[in-house]
């Protein structure tokens, strides 16, 4: 069973939502928000969109996912990439699909210029948390994760 990782087409919206949701049923986290759909099938067929996806094929079908974005160090003064998702079925765990696809990001991130990735990962999980540090990559102590929501920012600026 090989694997191969591609970016993600505007037809491939439906399988990585599929995916996401996955992702969010794998977390506990729940439903999309209502529209999440519609919106980020949009953005993936956008001209200029504000997210790039790569999808892991293993046989003709689509088994994993990965959606990121750039954003941009003023310390370093060089754009980075952050990892919003990274998800594999749990199916399909163990064939190199996750690697795959964390491989094919990283040459993103390079071939954009980027100088560091960042991503998040919840702190029960395990597996992800064992395969990043078996990449390599080194947990930020002293740094909190803190989000403000779309009703706190209504608040704010009111």
């Amino acid at each position: 069973m090989s694997v191969t990782v591609r970016r993600a087409l505007p037809e491939d919206a439906e399988a990585v939502i599929a995916l996401i949701e996955g992702l969010l049923e794998y977390e506990h986290i729940g439903p999309m928000a209502p529209g999440s759909h519609e919106r980020i099938a949009a953005e993936m067929a956008a001209p200029e969109p504000r997210l790039t996806a790569f999808v892991a094929e293993s046989d003709g079908a689509i088994v994993g996912y990965s959606i990121v974005y750039e954003t941009y160090s003023t310390l370093w003064g060089q754009p980075r990439l952050f990892i919003e998702d990274i998800f594999v079925l749990p199916e399909h765990r163990s064939t190199g699909a996750g690697f795959a696809l964390f491989r094919a990001v990283t040459r993103h991130a390079l071939d954009r210029g980027c100088t560091q990735m960042h991503w998040e990962a919840l702190t029960w999980n395990k597996l992800a948390i064992d395969f990043y540090e078996r990449l390599g990559a080194k947990r930020d102590e002293g740094w909190y994760t803190y989000r403000l929501g779309e009703e706190g920012m209504r608040k704010l600026v009111s």
